[in-house]
């Protein structure tokens, strides 16, 4: 009989670091060790890998974002957002009412003015194209779907920045916020259920909620774009919405700084001072640290959106068969949830809901 030891990993050769298996089982002298904890048992079949997952993205998770264009007859495609368009303000109530027999739970809503001014007056504007839109799909869905509004302006000024300029060629952060607090008052009485302010002014929490409730608006939630990055993956999105930033200029000096996570800490932080109900970090997949961050230390919910450029590239390489795309997509949507999100926005959303209806 030949001799046989029972060794542990603490005993092979390289020490334990070279064997992270725990016990090793009794085998011949001079054979290789066979590991007595094998996690592959519990990746063996589809079923068993399932059953053990730690992360599930449901359509529950999803919200679908949506744009309506003034003074169109039809829909328009978006080139660089494929099966994404301009609705009309039927078509859109058509896309919605579909969206929610699909079990879809929420959608955010983007407005593409016919005429745009300095101040983005149409923002506020009672007959505005989100506020009409707006009651038109309370009408149709009520409670049954939350209707989000995203509050910014850059759709409505004609210089494209997400705020009043001064005559400096900068940003009025408190003229801003007014303005801010006005289109929120405007969308609340159109029937919004959540109002998301996405300009990155500071204090435009405050002064919405201070608005919303000067007018008996206290039930309606505020979704706070906390820490959105300055980011080269909205292209596509400027494209939906008809934007590009006078003189070649950008963002930067209010919306954040990529290299930094502690600015997002604080921004966060501001945001729930102020009275947010939710936080969104955007965009999702390049942040995923701050989202983790922000599931370690905030209760709130957290909102993320898969943007408009992180969308664009799967179906660009797709398109070249570099990748499978479907599969690319729902490991995005995975990895996102997986990071600490619990609200994940994304063009997604249709093909997610009739994916999962069909399966």
């Amino acid at each position: 009989m030949a001799d046989v030891t029972s060794t542990t990993a603490a005993d092979a050769p390289g020490g334990p670091c070279d064997l992270p298996w725990g016990s090793i089982r009794a085998v011949p002298l001079g054979s290789l060790a066979v590991p007595t904890n094998r996690p592959r048992r519990l990746r063996r079949t589809a079923a068993m890998r399932d059953l053990v997952a730690e992360t599930h993205v449901r359509v529950d998770d999803l919200v679908a974002p949506l744009f309506v264009r003034e003074g169109i007859s039809s829909p328009q495609p978006i080139t660089s957002l494929p099966h994404v368009v301009q609705h009309t303000r039927d078509s859109l109530r058509a896309e919605v009412t579909g969206l929610a027999d699909l079990g879809v739970k929420a959608v955010i809503l983007f407005g593409v003015p016919a005429q745009k001014d300095a101040v983005g007056s149409g923002a506020s504007d009672p007959q505005g194209i989100v506020q009409l839109a707006l009651a038109d799909l309370r009408t149709d869905v009520g409670d049954d779907l939350v209707v989000i509004t995203d509050l910014c302006v850059d759709e409505y000024t004609d210089h494209g920045h997400c705020g009043i300029v001064d005559e400096h060629g900068v940003v009025d952060n408190d003229a801003t916020v007014e303005l801010y607090a006005q289109a929120a008052l405007a969308q609340a009485r159109a029937g919004s259920q959540v109002i998301a302010p996405s300009g990155m002014m500071d204090g435009q929490v405050a002064a919405i909620r201070d608005a919303l409730d000067g007018e008996g608006f206290d039930d309606i939630a505020i979704l706070a774009y906390a820490a959105k990055y300055a980011s080269g993956l909205y292209g596509p999105f400027r494209d939906a919405v008809d934007v590009e930033i006078a003189d070649g200029g950008d963002r930067k000096g209010y919306q954040q700084d990529y290299r930094n996570v502690r600015e997002a800490q604080r921004e966060i932080d501001l945001d729930i001072a102020e009275g947010a109900d939710m936080i969104m970090i955007k965009p999702a997949l390049a942040y995923l640290d701050v989202i983790a961050d922000a599931a370690s230390r905030v209760d709130l919910p957290i909102a993320a959106y898969h943007v408009s450029g992180e969308y664009a590239m799967i179906h660009a390489a797709a398109q070249q068969g570099w990748i499978d795309g479907d599969a690319v997509a729902i490991e995005h949507l995975t990895a996102i949830k997986r990071a600490g999100a619990n609200i994940i926005l994304t063009y997604f959303t249709r093909w997610f809901a009739e994916t999962a209806s069909a399966s």
